[in-house]
């Protein structure tokens, strides 16, 4: 495979959908337009469900948010069941609350084109997120890596690629793409998140796709802001026109209706020939198991 094309959709959470229904056109939507530039993934933000709070039940505490959200993505999922199969584009759905012994994780689902559902909690949680006052939410524990359309890939949730640890566990796994939808309040987080998966693009020297949400959702009662953009990261190689940036969506707030949606090409041989020996000083998987610190 030479290139690979997705689609990254900071969806605007002011869309505010009726019902589930209507939610899951305004994604089949996306999957059109995805289908119709070429692309073979689409990935939405973390937190997109927070938009179907516009039809949340009148009294409905904020603690009690996730529950309900938890209701709606499993109503949603069956309607979105099929829809990679129609138009040929798998589908990162953004995120959802899924309950589990354990308690309600924050998780991105992927359903393949070929049918298939691959689920990623995220893993290290914000205070608020872990908060029993609020959403109270459980982190998870499993990494997954997956192969999809030929391409070694695995999923960070926004804080997740802000981790160094983490970037050293995927560092022998040798991925084609990172993918990491996010959801961030101020432009500090942006750039936190964005300029982390950027550095995570020269370390795994591999593709690191992220967007997140923008614009407020009706009915929200705790995030009034949501400031995202788009971009596709490579490793800052000559190849690659030195900058590491090869497509990207400056961030916004959404405020007066954007809802930013960038086709982005993957350069798959290239980064694999890069990978074999001939990036500009990439040391491989390297460890720094041999180093101690000393106090001087």
């Amino acid at each position: 495979m030479t290139h690979y094309q997705i689609a990254l959709w900071s969806f605007n959470l002011g869309r505010a959908p009726e019902s589930v229904g209507a939610f899951a056109a305004q994604i089949g939507e996306g999957l059109a337009r995805a289908s119709a530039a070429g692309a073979r993934l689409l990935v939405l933000p973390e937190y997109l469900i927070e938009c179907c709070l516009a039809f949340k039940p009148e009294g409905l505490q904020p603690e009690e948010e996730m529950a309900f959200l938890a209701e709606v993505g499993q109503d949603l999922q069956p309607l979105l069941a099929d829809l990679p199969r129609q138009h040929g584009v798998s589908l990162l759905a953004g995120w959802m609350p899924v309950r589990t012994p354990a308690g309600i994780t924050n998780t991105a689902v992927l359903l393949t084109a070929d049918g298939r559902q691959i689920r990623q909690d995220k893993l290290c949680l914000t205070p608020f997120e872990q908060s029993p006052d609020t959403w109270h939410l459980t982190p998870g524990t499993d990494l997954k890596v997956f192969d999809l359309d030929g391409l070694k890939m695995a999923i960070l949730i926004c804080l997740d690629v802000e981790m160094p640890a983490l970037s050293s566990l995927l560092a022998r796994q040798e991925l084609d793409l990172l993918l990491v939808p996010s959801m961030t309040e101020k432009l500090s987080g942006y750039h936190r998140v964005f300029g982390c998966a950027k550095a995570r693009a020269v370390e795994l020297l591999c593709a690191v796709a992220v967007c997140g949400v923008v614009g407020t959702a009706k009915g929200t009662t705790q995030n009034d802001t949501n400031v995202s953009g788009a971009a596709l990261y490579l490793p800052c190689e000559e190849e690659f026109g030195f900058s590491g940036v090869a497509a990207e969506i400056p961030p916004t707030s959404g405020a007066n209706g954007e809802d930013p949606f960038l086709i982005a090409d993957v350069p798959v041989r290239m980064l694999r020939d890069l990978k074999s020996g001939n990036a500009e000083v990439w040391p491989g998987a390297w460890s720094a198991d041999h180093v101690r610190i000393s106090s001087v």
